[in-house]
């Protein structure tokens, strides 16, 4: 997913519908100026990324979905990732990708590590509501800081902060409680991995 592709995704949305990159952010209520040109590439010459909030609301404002965004992204309809559904995983023993629906991503290869996680339970609110994706790395990196989703053998997903990861354990700031730290045993984990994007 590269900074140019993201940006003429915008660009080829607003033409869809018949809007200039302008009309496009006035109507999902944005500044007027949120995609120009000039703002995707500042005088610091470092890249800027249009939020995940942006690209949410504009995607509500025109009636379109993420999997119509990744196909503008990518002009090839994008990559086929897993598509679990959170209440499923919450109530399985172990994360089976193999059996899990399928939904696209942008992007040229598909990265078997990747998935992609719907919201449709009220349990990870308030900062993930039902009919949200997030965009799992399940064997990205971790570091400190990273949002991450955590789910312990034999119980339900929960997600948080990383604070700390050892060879043997990792602690997490939990998302619903920001002065609570957990600690969880990588070996009693079916699946500990980073929050890379959230979808409308």
């Amino acid at each position: 997913m590269q900074h140019g592709d993201i940006w003429r995704g915008i660009d080829l949305l607003a033409q869809r519908h018949g809007l200039s990159t302008s009309g496009l952010a006035k109507l999902a209520g944005l500044d007027a100026t949120a995609f120009n040109k000039s703002k995707r590439l500042p005088r610091d010459g470092r890249p800027r990324w249009p939020s995940t909030e942006s690209i949410s609301r504009v995607l509500m404002a025109v009636g379109s979905d993420f999997d119509e965004f990744a196909a503008l992204v990518t002009g090839r309809g994008g990559i086929g990732v897993p598509l679990v559904r959170q209440s499923d995983m919450d109530q399985a023993d172990t994360l089976d990708l193999g059996s899990a629906d399928e939904t696209r991503l942008p992007g040229d290869e598909p990265d078997e590590a990747w998935f992609v996680l719907e919201i449709d339970t009220p349990d990870l609110a308030p900062f993930y509501h039902v009919g949200e994706r997030l965009v799992i790395g399940h064997g990205a990196p971790l570091r400190e800081g990273d949002r991450v989703i955590v789910k312990p053998t034999h119980g339900g997903a929960l997600t948080g902060t990383l604070v700390q990861a050892t060879r043997d354990q990792i602690h997490v700031q939990t998302a619903g409680n920001p002065n609570e730290v957990r600690f969880f045993e990588r070996a009693k984990t079916d699946l500990i991995a980073r929050i890379l994007w959230v979808s409308p």
